[in-house]
């Protein structure tokens, strides 16, 4: 277990190395720049050589990267080019609001999703399973800058429930409406993979041993059929809580939620690439910690699986 936790770990180089370096190119291909941008219209031009060579911009792309990649394994990711604030700082502030959001998000993705799933498999081609895959392929499908609108007009202007957007004083009243919006999607995918592996378990051989033992469809449904078709909605939950943190991107934008995607958003527009780049280096950090915690939960439900 833990040669196997030490190898995957070294999984994440080659990742991190990958995404930041498509990243990095993109910014040098993209045009404006992000110095001038900072200073204004008319910079002075002895202040901008100075920070472009703090920046280390007057140096060859390699060589910009290959510091980048240095100072980020001490730990250092670099100043904001339009504040000077540290990006790691940035980060540190602002996670806690999207952590707080993506939990509250998974958590209404797994009361809703696996209940559906589960329902629509054992109740096959009825109502309630039409339904719920009915409504599940419309949560797919539906835009998150869409759907949050709609909720935003639904809370804010019909039942006034929520005073409006914003992460105001940190009540939980401001975190209905993004919660909804960003666990939507990973709440359709939960159902519909709950159900669709539910049904394929529900064929084995050992499925009818039990019910021909008499045991109750609950048990037989719950105990041996659901802990079995855990792994495909492992996999989904998982890869879904990682892609929270990027996928609140929008959401945070459109409802001016103070956490990491708001501040992509910003930097982005700024041309603020060092904090783009330390954000887009702790995302990476994150997809390959929870792919990780998903192996190992693997051989947690089915001790069958090996980690080699």
């Amino acid at each position: 277990m833990i040669n196997y936790l030490i190898r995957r770990l070294f999984y994440l180089f080659p990742v991190v190395i990958g995404v930041t370096l498509i990243t990095f190119i993109l910014f040098l291909v993209v045009p404006g720049d992000p110095v001038r941008l900072a200073l204004g219209q008319h910079p002075n031009p002895e202040l901008q050589k100075r920070i472009e060579h703090e920046l280390g911009m007057d140096l060859p792309w390699y060589a910009r990267y290959g510091r980048f990649l240095g100072k980020a394994v001490t730990g250092d990711l670099g100043n904001s080019i339009r504040t000077g604030e540290p990006v790691a700082k940035i980060i540190s502030d602002r996670l806690p609001a999207t952590a707080k959001l993506a939990v509250a998000a998974m958590i209404f993705a797994l009361l809703i999703g696996i209940p559906a799933g589960i329902m629509s498999a054992t109740k096959q081609y009825s109502f309630w399973d039409n339904a719920f895959m009915t409504l599940s392929l419309v949560g797919v499908s539906m835009p998150v800058f869409v759907l949050g609108l709609i909720f935003m007009l639904l809370f804010v202007s019909v039942l006034k429930i929520v005073p409006g957007s914003g992460y105001g004083d940190g009540q939980l009243i401001y975190l209905l409406m993004p919660t909804l919006t960003l666990g939507t999607i990973p709440m359709a995918m939960i159902s519909r993979m709950t159900r669709s592996a539910l049904l394929e378990v529900m064929k084995s051989d050992y499925i009818r041993t039990a019910r021909s033992k008499g045991l109750s469809e609950r048990v037989v449904v719950y105990k041996h059929a659901f802990r079995n078709a855990l792994i495909p909605i492992v996999t989904v939950i998982g890869n879904y809580f990682a892609g929270l943190f990027a996928g609140a991107i929008i959401t945070e934008y459109v409802f001016n939620w103070p956490g990491i995607g708001s501040a992509t958003i910003n930097a982005i527009t700024q041309r603020d690439y060092p904090v783009v780049m330390g954000i887009v280096l702790f995302i990476a950090a994150i997809f390959v910690i929870s792919n990780l915690i998903v192996d190992v939960t693997y051989a947690l439900i089915d001790p069958r699986v090996k980690l080699k």
